[in-house]
């Protein structure tokens, strides 16, 4: 099966991916919620900063983005009830607990869960810049950062980032609307669409006809030359990481509000979509920050690049790919086709993540059709990957001893969609087949 790393061949998670069969796969290296948590290197203080950066820019980002003023300049998106969608996938299964959407495809300015990390790191730049000027203090109003005295200032900077589409939009767009000079390296699998998007905003789109490691290492060698250019690195960045952990820590008030109970008896499943890992990594940290045990977090892979669940269960993280087992890394869903996962996050959360799960990319489209035909909602292929965890849990044959699966909730974490042009999604649902 694989030359460079032979101990695999008679490995039967390895054997199941290299032949593109979906699979659930249990996490056999979790730990305690308290014993996993010391492996991150991240603290739950290191969050609360971030959640309150996001707070001061909060005046700016209303300034500038009317679409975030309803939530008075926080980015965060709502939870809805998806029970059409549940009665049509219990056809299929029958369904233990109640599912529930989490509309990172909605949120404002860039439309997808990249809205959290990208724009995040891109203002944790801004703030240090204005701060190092000795002409800005955290008491001042944060919109003062959209003047032309500090766009200047941030004009002479510029920011890269390799993206396969959604971190590249969420970093370009607010890059460019603070004034840095903004160059996104977008791998083949970049939607056209997308990087229009980022050349209406002034952005430098430099396209690239291999994956999505080569557009980072890209993008991580022109930062390397210039003193003047900062690389966000998706596949290393604890900033970015940061970002998207915000969002556990909102989420508890938000179930709240809408009357769910999480408790060990109460259980919280939560199914994210996985690239190479700093968004679904970030949210599962900070979900296991504010709920403990009792909340379950599964991620999301294609057949074609799972290379989270290749990393994790094999333990070497980012020292193998999926092309090294013979999987091509060519997906409908774009957002996740990457070969390579994240180290860092791989290793940080080797401890936490609960497991993982593969689907084909037919059976994306088929989600992607049944979800716009039941709730008339539309999400990128890739957002529903998600959409399969539920059915995995009711079906699985060894669940954990614990799973109150009649009283769970089960949260499915749209990553994407709302921005994706008519045309383009009347394409993905042409796909879809109606069971």
């Amino acid at each position: 099966m694989t030359d460079k790393f032979p101990a695999l061949n008679e490995n039967k998670v390895v054997q199941q991916l290299s032949t593109q069969t979906p699979l659930l796969w249990h996490n056999p290296r979790r730990l305690s919620t308290i014993e996993g948590l010391q492996h991150v290197g991240l603290t739950l203080e290191d969050v609360q900063d971030a959640a309150n950066r996001l707070q001061r820019f909060a005046p700016l980002i209303a300034e500038a983005f009317p679409e975030s003023r309803a939530r008075g300049g926080i980015i965060e998106s709502e939870i809805v009830e998806i029970p059409a969608m549940q009665q049509a996938l219990a056809q299929q299964c029958p369904l233990h607990g109640k599912l529930w959407l989490k509309k990172d495809s909605h949120l404002p300015i860039s439309g997808s869960i990249k809205a959290r990390g990208g724009i995040y790191e891109v203002l944790v730049l801004a703030e240090k810049l204005a701060l190092e000027s000795g002409e800005f203090s955290e008491q001042d109003d944060y919109r003062q950062l959209l003047t032309p005295h500090f766009r200047q200032l941030f004009g002479r900077y510029k920011i890269a980032v390799g993206s396969t589409g959604n971190l590249g939009l969420s970093i370009g767009i607010m890059g460019a609307t603070l004034g840095f000079q903004v160059v996104v390296h977008m791998s083949a699998d970049a939607r056209e669409w997308k990087k229009q998007r980022l050349r209406d905003h002034h952005v430098t789109v430099v396209e690239h006809q291999n994956d999505y490691s080569v557009a980072v290492e890209q993008g991580r060698q022109m930062a390397a030359d210039d003193p003047y250019c900062f690389f966000i690195d998706d596949e290393h960045s604890p900033t970015l990481f940061l970002g998207y952990a915000v969002a556990g820590l909102r989420l508890p008030a938000q179930l709240a509000a809408l009357g769910i109970t999480v408790d060990q008896q109460h259980p919280l499943y939560v199914y994210l979509p996985c690239g190479v890992g700093g968004g679904p990594g970030g949210v599962a940290f900070g979900l296991k920050l504010a709920f403990g045990d009792a909340v379950r977090c599964y991620f999301a892979e294609p057949t074609h690049s799972p290379c989270m669940l290749l990393g994790l269960s094999t333990g070497y993280h980012d020292a193998i790919s999926v092309q090294d087992i013979g999987l091509d890394n060519h997906t409908l869903a774009d957002g996740l086709a990457v070969g390579r996962a994240s180290g860092f996050v791989g290793r940080a959360m080797q401890s936490l993540i609960d497991g993982c799960y593969t689907l084909s990319d037919q059976r994306l489209s088929d989600l992607q059709l049944l979800l716009h035909h039941t709730e008339n909602l539309q999400l990128e292929p890739s957002a529903l990957a998600g959409m399969q965890g539920p059915l995995w849990m009711s079906n699985d044959t060894n669940p954990s001893p614990h799973a109150a699966l009649d009283h769970a909730t089960h949260l499915v974490w749209a990553t994407g969609g709302s921005m994706v042009p008519k045309e383009e999604m009347q394409r993905y649902l042409a796909m879809g087949n109606l069971p």
